[in-house]
């Protein structure tokens, strides 16, 4: 895995896109606190990942039976499957 800060990587954009493309790790800095990371594309992967979870809350809220979520409620739905 590689670490480059955002000036050096908004200047070598094409050079990261290379490196991930052969298959490595590059995790972008600002100020030496990693804020960003490219990986090689996966197709797919988060659709599928997004329409699972977003079954999973309708099957949840047709178990309701038309009661209310409070916020606590609804963010545990929303932040659930997320690594």
């Amino acid at each position: 895995m590689r670490e480059i800060d955002a000036f050096e990587a908004k200047n070598t954009f094409g050079t990261l896109l290379d490196w991930v493309e052969a298959g490595e790790e590059v995790v972008i800095t600002r100020r030496g606190k990693a804020v960003a990371r490219l990986v090689m594309h996966q197709p797919g992967s988060e659709p599928d990942r997004s329409d699972v979870a977003a079954a999973r809350i309708r099957a949840r809220a047709a178990g309701l039976d038309g009661k209310a979520l409070n916020w606590p409620e609804w963010k545990a739905l929303r932040d659930e499957g997320r690594a």
